[in-house]
């Protein structure tokens, strides 16, 4: 089983590792770049508003999405793999801010000048795992993602590179939030992973 820590040290190396491709792609490509993604028009309240409307909206609706009948062997699979970490409200808003950062810079920022939004945003939710041909429930679920992360792809375009870190970060948090209560409410003799670990509060 994956430890709490190497967790942390991975959404690190997210932070890290990612942004750094990404400069390296941004310094010998005329393709892509950074500095004006990140700025876009220059109103960076109205990429933190946009991006955190986004967040909410695609995070809600995954929400909807996985609590349903429909996915339910899937919410029960995601909660039960990140049940086991028991993370704090501080460590989920690490992860998040890694996530957010680091992934956004790489794919929004040096990726989706090369292959467009759409393939860009395929990929990304791809790679994620979310698109299954051997699971339809899942690929319902990363449907729906590709097309939130698409409309993150459509913000940077207009607005700027932080709003889609912002909507992302928001869409993390929520789930991960509402993954490990989820996690609480499945049984142990059902949820193993969790037998050896307290309870927190968020």
């Amino acid at each position: 089983m994956v430890k709490k820590t190497i967790l942390l040290r991975l959404a690190l190396a997210t932070l890290i590792g990612m942004p750094l491709v990404a400069i390296i792609v941004d310094r010998f490509s005329d393709t892509v770049n950074l500095q004006l993604a990140i700025t876009g028009d220059g109103k960076y309240w109205e990429q933190l508003a946009a991006g955190a409307f986004a967040g909410i909206m695609i995070a809600v609706g995954a929400h909807t999405l996985i609590a349903s009948p429909l996915l339910d062997k899937v919410n029960s699979s995601y909660a039960r793999m990140l049940g086991r970490f028991r993370l704090t409200f501080s460590e989920i808003l690490l992860i998040s801010l890694c996530a957010g950062v680091g992934e956004e810079m790489l794919f929004r920022g040096a990726v989706q000048p090369f292959l467009g939004i759409p393939i860009a945003s395929i990929l990304f939710v791809a790679i994620h795992g979310y698109l299954n041909p051997r699971d339809w429930r899942l690929s319902i679920y990363g449907i729906f993602m590709t097309v939130g992360i698409a409309w993150l792809g459509y913000l940077t375009e207009t607005r700027g590179l932080l709003s889609a870190i912002v909507g992302h970060t928001i869409i993390d948090v929520y789930l991960l939030i509402y993954l490990q209560r989820t996690a609480k409410s499945i049984p142990v003799t059902h949820n193993p992973d969790l037998v050896d670990f307290p309870e927190e509060e968020y």
